[in-house]
């Protein structure tokens, strides 16, 4: 039996019941059920104790309440144990997806769930028994609308079996009804919700058909990943064009004689049921027809192609001489034994290269008969009742995968077998047959040729993608008026023209014909068109009613013509990603362990700072074990309002898997951020080795860090290096210290750890806070031993799946991480006093209301027109002059002469005023020297006259000046009066939400128009969005519907009554970071000093940004002024990402979100229903977004970067909302993009590849080397330090020989050693393949504390002369060669001498054995497989 016929036999359905079957089709809705877990005490102790082994599993049928009708085909899930199943708490978890779809969308179609035990008797038999069941409602009450809850419900269980639903007195309600009994304490959770992503998978899967998500369907694709569930979002498998020609039956004794026994039983029949006796000639035969249709196992793809089939002789009399030769020549019968011809050819789209796929062919014969029992015959009208169809013979053929073009000769089948048609067949010949002709032959037989199309369609996940998909796509097309002209044949069930006409009958004539199940399931979708378009209306009303065949009415001797098309628009198809998604946390997160004791006291004896609290004893040793229990309440009623947290890096330990003899880094430096202060860059350690390194159970403690002085020594007996960060109410904004302490607890800080010589990144590490919650102690101190994990991105590949880690989360395929080694870092968390307890009320800081009012800014203050700062509070001013307080008046006032003075420049207005200072020092100076010289009296008049001018033409200038700026001067100075001032701390990607309560002061109304200055200050006009933000602030004020309207990109405007006060709402959001970038450098914290407090409300990385709203009544008049003073705060950095890529590229990323109920800072008490997820980005240039891939689907973030120059480092921010206004980020990740020179290599594993890269000087003479992160497999010539000439043009040669076959990516860096700048910087984008492996070993050893092995194996030089071998392998610390070279003569043979070293743990490894020339190129490769035992 082959898989179609298993399947088949497998999925046998029972059809609905006749009456609900003639109901008015509708729409089919498909529906996913998830059955996850049981819980209450379902079997009694008494069971328990008779069977063994005893599990438990669930089926679902479909039951029909109306008509107390079993219906579809029993689902049956997977057996689970049921051990605690008597306990009154127990639980059974399924979590199995259950998916169907149907059309009967009636109240009263139910599933029912019943739980079922089994177990084996004492006599080991297997015995089943029904614990309850339960009715799963999937209509409501409402006929037309499905239920659409997707959250979990409970289902009530009941006493019994199924069964007892066909009793006679269990009448709807049943659940109501008094012989239903309840199980108490019993329920099984489910959710149901439609599942319309099912609907391009309808042609595969039969209504009422009820199959599990882990079930394969045969048509569709396995689910991507691990998940198996391919009915959560089915893809389509490809589909193929398959041909048929030359297709005839041949039936045996001979056509003319099976027809005649078949005539003379159906008279027989008809006289045997009380017909009444019939002449042998008024029963005809009006047509033989075949259908042909593609059957998955499951039901039909398409509905079955309809055929008209004439005998071999009309063929031969109606037709071309060769065509009767081609059809002679197929026969193999003799000309009495004449077959059933098909004339054309049959074209079947939607085969499937798939063992489940079969051709299923159905030899039918259409009769007609008087109605009368003498033989006369009746109107056309009458004629309907006896028009009748029977079904004599079908077969299917399940072609092999490869199969090929070709010729097939399948036997015909019949009798009482079931079939895919589900209809009664003509029985085969038997030994009772009256014909003795018929008894010593078979059934009949189908020949056929066979052929694929050359034209292949693409792979369609969705019912989108081509012709195929738009054949299997559902039709939505409304049915016409019965009056609708009959349609023109259509491909799918005509024939071509050279296919005969038929007797004239109507389509009433046969609409007397029962409907098959299996044509009613396959009557919704639509077929395809002779020319590729769609059917007609009037088409697509014939098309669901089975019986009326369309094609015996066509005109078949026209050929076909092809329908008008019309431009259609291409539909998009469900975003699916071509790349590996990157997960968020695998690539950083490293484990933390608790450092053992030997460490400690390695470390203790080191001598390491010792961390104090305040009254100078030791701080409280934290194990990082222990579980941390976060009490809010008690940190913030803590005395000990301040805290000091520090960070201590002790030591950095190598890992001991590292074997490849990788240079271990000199010094090293670390980069972080910790909460909001600047990103930390810290100096250059040196990595100093112990004299006696400990054992810890992970890796060996070998280096301790130590500062470097700026003379490059440092001082082993000061090691560590501490970072100090004060936390105080001073720092912090009021109410901030909650948000604090809530980082502390669910945050983790990530470390780079560079290179410090080489720049090269060495990994991350990651380490948790919650420890360094006080919890009401002075002083908190926790060790931890972090991994420091490196991350390498392999090249882009298409690829969607991806395996488990260890740490519970997908690791996609193409990243790679290794643990580099161990930090030792100490945490502690120091408490202090506050300093003052109370401030006054100028040292606070500014309101932080959510409220802003204007009541105070209604007061004039007075001051003096020209003085730039406004009104002043004091009340004593001293007098200055005008040209001292106003620049542009002194500007005029330097000016000659005064009539023709012009405007001057802003930039000349300072030295406008200081001219005029040294003339009137001139003067002085002149005045004094007259006094003293008698002979100069004279010339001091003179000069008094000229000063005295001077000033008159001054006085005229500044008179003039103030009449001309008094008006703008006075409006400037009132608008003081109207002016609110008003500071915000805004954070990148917040929402800071406000409202401004502006009051009418006049009393008449007035129209307000709203201007802005600042595009990221924006109006909430949302009334929506303002009440969310209005309940995420714990504001009660009143919320208005259509406060604002709106004209195009106008100003919003709004109605203010007479005194009217109204609160207007205001959101700042800010996406960009300014300057903040800057922060990078090195931090100006020092080892033993903390944060400068002093400039807490300020910091001079973020700078300070304004904005102002103007409130303008009619003619332009301003009502109020808000001045807002917007002060950037840093934020928090959840997550950060490096990338290398080539300069001048676009780099594409996927990113995968994890579950959203496992971010941190994920909004709580949220639908069952995943949240919205947005995204925002900071660098405008980056093309960031998200996909809806539906629901319960993974969630990815798409970067599209532009990759600058090399050695550019772009970074930016990416902000994850999981709200519809964008008001608070979940998480927010930083982008670092390496711009990097490319280089391409295509090479072999264990070959050696050379290639040069050329250097330029630069403006002066450097001494720079070259650094790899893989040094192993990457090396350079010169290999230290070189001196690169300014100007000058060098070579830098490279040497390149993987072990490792795939795409992966190389850095290469050049770096100034005396300044640790890096000049250049090269990333090797390898594509390495594996050679070709001539011989195998296999070796067994033992695992553990053992000696090895030493083995010898041959190699014969294949050349004549001699020759220079070179050895290596990829396995070095597990294969050492006892020579690494060896020479050998011309065709002789030489032993080469192998070491294996014992492993550390049991299992198989494959060691690769190059064997290279003098060139350094693979000769041969072997391959020796270990097994450690």
């Amino acid at each position: 039996m082959n898989d179609w016929h298993r399947i088949f036999a497998q999925n046998v359905l029972v059809p609905p019941h006749p009456q609900r079957a003639r109901q008015l089709s509708k729409e089919s809705t498909a529906f996913q059920c998830v059955l996850k877990w049981l819980e209450g005490p379902l079997i009694k102790q008494g069971i328990l104790e008779v069977l063994s082994q005893v599990e438990c599993h669930l089926r679902v049928s479909f039951f029909d309440v109306t008509y107390r009708h079993f219906f579809g085909r029993t689902w049956k899930s997977t057996v689970k144990p049921t051990k605690q199943l008597s306990r009154q708490l127990s639980r059974i978890v399924f979590n199995e997806p259950l998916y169907f779809h149907t059309s009967l969308n009636h109240p009263n179609i139910v599933a029912v769930v019943e739980v079922v035990t089994e177990g084996k008797k004492q006599d080991g038999t297997l015995q089943t028994l029904s614990c309850g069941f339960g009715i799963l409602r999937i209509f409501s009450n409402k006929p037309e609308s499905p239920t659409c809850a997707s959250q979990d419900k409970r289902l009530r269980l009941y006493h019994g079996t199924p069964r007892a639903l066909l009793h006679p007195l269990l009448q709807d309600p049943v659940e109501q009804n008094r012989h239903m009994t309840l199980i108490e304490n019993c329920s099984l959770q489910y959710s149901l919700k439609p599942h319309p992503a099912l609907e391009p998978a309808f042609p595969l899967l039969p209504e009422n058909l009820l199959m599990s998500g882990l079930q394969q369907v045969p048509g569709l694709l396995p689910a991507p990943g691990d998940t198996g569930d391919a009915l959560r979002k089915p893809r389509l498998q490809k589909s193929v064009t398959w041909y048929l020609d030359d297709l005839f039956f041949t039936l045996y004794p001979s056509l003319e004689k099976f027809e005649e026994e078949l005539l003379e039983l159906l008279v027989s029949d008809h006289f045997r049921e009380g017909g009444g006796v019939l002449d042998s000639g008024a029963l005809e035969i009006l047509e033989r027809r075949l259908h042909v249709g593609v059957h998955n196992g499951l039901g039909f793809v398409q509905r079955p192609q309809v055929v008209v089939l004439v005998p071999e002789m009309d063929v031969a009399l109606t037709r071309s001489a060769s065509f009767s030769r081609k059809v002679g020549s197929s026969s193999k019968t003799s000309s009495g034994n004449q077959a059933l011809v098909l004339r054309s050819r049959l074209r079947l789209p939607e085969m499937v290269k798939h063992p489940a796929f079969a051709i299923v062919f159905q030899l039918e014969y259409v009769f007609n008969s008087p109605s009368g029992v003498d033989g006369n015959a009746t109107s056309a009208t009458s004629l309907s009742s006896l028009a009748c169809m029977h079904t004599v013979r079908w077969a299917a053929w399940n072609p092999s995968l490869g199969a090929g073009p070709g010729r097939v000769t399948l036997p015909l089948q019949g009798g009482i077998q079931l079939n895919p048609f589900h209809r009664l067949v003509y029985k085969v010949p038997s030994a009772s047959m009256s014909s003795e002709e018929v008894k010593q032959v078979e059934s009949g037989t189908v020949q056929f040729q066979f052929s694929l199309s050359s034209e292949e369609h693409q792979d369609i996940p969705t019912e989108h993608a081509s012709s195929t998909g738009a054949e299997r796509r559902p039709s939505r097309k409304p049915p016409t008026s019965p009056s609708s002209p009959p349609a023109p044949a259509l491909q799918g069930l005509a024939a071509t023209q050279d296919s005969p006409v038929g007797p004239g009958l109507s389509l009433s004539q046969l609409a007397a014909s029962s409907q098959s199940p299996a044509q009613r399931r396959s009557a919704r979708p639509t077929l395809q068109q002779p020319g590729g378009s769609r059917p007609s209306p009037a088409q697509a009303q014939e098309l669901p009613l089975e019986g009326r065949i369309s094609h015996l009415e066509a005109d078949l001797s026209q050929t076909s013509s092809v329908l008008e098309t019309s431009i259609e628009q291409l539909q998009e198809l469900p975003f699916t990603p071509l790349h590996a998604p990157i997960v968020v946390g695998t690539q950083t997160r490293s484990s933390a362990s608790q450092i053992s004791r030997a460490s400690m006291v390695l470390l203790q004896s080191s001598g390491f700072p010792e961390i104090l609290d305040a009254n100078n004893q030791p701080a409280e040793a934290v194990n990082p074990t222990d579980p941390v229990k976060f009490n809010p309440q008690k940190e913030e009623s803590d005395c000990l309002q301040s805290n000091e947290i520090v960070l201590q890096f002790l030591a950095f330990s190598r890992a001991a898997q590292d074997y490849r003899g990788t240079p271990w880094p000199k010094t090293v430096y670390f980069t972080f951020q910790f909460y909001r202060f600047p990103p930390v860059t810290t100096p250059r350690l040196q990595l100093v080795k112990l004299d006696t390194a400990g054992k810890t159970g992970s890796g060996p403690l070998s280096h301790v860090l130590v500062p470097i002085n700026k003379d490059g020594a440092f001082d082993a007996g000061s090691p560590g290096f501490q970072l100090k960060y004060m936390v105080d109410p001073r720092f912090l904004k009021p109410g901030e210290q909650r948000w604090f302490l809530r980082y502390l607890a669910a945050q983790t800080l990530q470390l780079d750890v560079w290179d410090g010589d080489s720049l090269l990144l060495i990994g991350s590490a990651a380490v948790q806070m919650k420890h360094l919650l006080r919890q009401g102690r002075p002083a908190v101190q926790v060790s931890h031993e972090l991994e420091v994990v490196a991350t390498e991105y392999e090249q882009d590949m298409v690829v969607v799946s991806g395996d488990v880690s260890r740490l519970g989360s997908v690791r996609p395929i193409g990243v790679h991480t290794v643990v580099k080694g161990w930090l030792h870092l100490t945490l502690a968390n120091v408490g202090h006093s506050c300093e003052q307890r109370v401030r006054k009320s100028s040292a606070l800081p500014p309101s932080r209301s959510r409220v802003i009012s204007n009541d105070g800014a209604g007061r004039f203050c007075g001051g003096s027109l020209l003085m730039s700062g406004g009104p002043r509070p004091a009340r004593v001013v001293q007098a200055q002059k005008l040209a001292d307080v106003d620049s542009e008046l002194a500007a005029v006032l330097l000016s000659r002469p005064p009539g023709s003075a012009g405007p001057r420049s802003a930039g000349r207005e300072a030295d406008a005023v200081r001219r005029r200072k040294l003339e009137r020092m001139r003067a002085v100076r002149l005045q004094e020297a007259g006094a003293e010289c008698s002979g100069g009296r004279r010339t001091s008049v003179l000069a008094q006259q000229s000063i005295r001018a001077q000033h008159l033409r001054d006085l005229q200038v500044i008179d003039a000046y103030r009449e001309r700026t008094k008006a703008e001067s006075i409006a400037s100075v009132l608008s003081l009066a109207i002016t609110t001032h008003h500071t915000l701390y805004a954070t990148l990607g917040t929402a800071e939400f406000f409202e401004f309560a502006l009051k009418n002061p006049h009393n008449t109304q007035h129209t307000v128009t709203i201007e802005i200055d600042n595009p990221e200050l924006s109006v909430v006009l949302d009334s929506r969005e303002w009440r969310y933000l209005k309940d995420a602030a714990g504001l009660l004020t009143p919320v208005e519907e259509d406060m604002f309207r709106l004209q195009g990109s106008l100003s919003p405007q709004l109605y203010l009554r007479p005194r009217e006060v109204i609160h207007i709402p205001f959101k700042y959001q800010s996406f960009s970071m300014g300057q903040l970038a800057q922060a990078q450098a090195s931090a100006e914290l020092h080892s033993e000093e903390g944060t400068d407090a002093g400039s807490t409300w300020k910091s001079s990385t973020m700078p300070t940004k304004h904005a102002k709203v103007v409130f303008r009544a009619s003619r332009g008049k301003p009502l109020a002024v808000l001045c807002l003073t917007v002060e950037p705060q840093p934020h928090v950095v959840d997550q950060v990402f490096r990338f290398c890529h080539p300069e001048l590229t676009f780099l594409k990323k996927a990113i995968r979100l994890p579950p959203w109920r496992t971010l941190p800072g994920a909004p709580m008490g949220m639908p069952a229903d995943d949240p919205p997820v947005h995204v925002r980005c900071s660098d405008p240039n980056v093309i960031c977004e998200t996909q809806n891939v539906g629901p319960g689907e993974p969630r990815d973030v798409f970067l599209k970067v532009a990759s600058g120059p090399s050695p550019e480092i772009k970074d930016f921010f990416v902000i994850i909302y999981m709200d519809h206004w964008l008001a608070v980020p979940v998480q927010t990740w930083q982008v670092y993009l390496h711009s990097l020179k490319r280089v391409d290599v295509s090479c072999v594993t264990g070959q050696l590849t050379r290639l040069s890269l050329v250097l330029r000087g630069m403006q002066t003479v450097r001494k720079v080397r070259a650094f790899t992160s893989h040094p192993w497999e990457l090396k350079t010539d010169p290999s230290g330090v070189f001196v690169l000439a300014p100007h000058g043009v060098q070579d830098l040669h490279i040497g390149l020989r993987p072990w490792r076959a795939g795409s992966r990516f190389m850095r290469l860096n050049l770096v100034d050693v005396d300044y640790h700048q890096l000049v250049a910087s090269w990333l090797v984008c390898l594509s390495c393949r594996q050679p070709l492996i001539s011989k195998a070993f296999e070796i067994t050893l033992a695992a553990g504390e053992g000696k090895g092995a030493h083995k010898r194996i041959t190699y014969t030089n294949p050349y004549p002369a001699r020759r220079t071998f070179h050895l290596h392998s990829d396995h070095p610390d597990l294969l050492h060669f006892k020579e690494d070279s060896f020479q050998v003569g011309g065709g002789e043979t030489h032993t080469i001498g192998l070491q294996f070293a014992p492993g550390q743990r049991a299992g198989e490894e494959e060691i690769l054995i190059y064997i290279n020339d003098h060139e350094d190129k693979n000769e041969e490769t072997f391959c020796v497989k270990v097994i450690y035992q």
